[in-house]
């Protein structure tokens, strides 16, 4: 859930790539990159490779959701927060 917030916050100016995605999600990249792959196979997202060179660093991957995507992963969140104020759960960073 908290990759598919990142991905929905990125703009279309700047889009979202890997680490950026770790970051805004607090993962790892051993649990953003599989579930990344994953909504590409599913076609819920499309990537692309940066193109201009940066010295000093690998070329970034970007990742923009499809627009079958974007609506399923809308949906997604919905039935979570649906889920979670089912049962009086608070959103994840709250107090306790």
């Amino acid at each position: 859930m908290a990759v598919l917030g990142a991905l929905l916050d990125a703009k279309p100016d700047a889009p979202a790539w890997g680490l950026s995605i770790c970051r805004d999600a607090d993962l790892g990249p051993g649990t953003v990159y599989p579930i990344l792959d994953r909504l590409l196979e599913r076609g819920w997202l499309r990537s692309w490779d940066e193109v201009e060179a940066h010295p000093g660093r690998p070329a970034r991957r970007f990742y923009e959701f499809t627009g079958s995507g974007r609506a399923q992963a809308l949906e997604a969140l919905e039935a979570r927060a649906a889920s979670r104020a089912r049962f009086s759960l608070r959103p994840t960073g709250g107090t306790a």
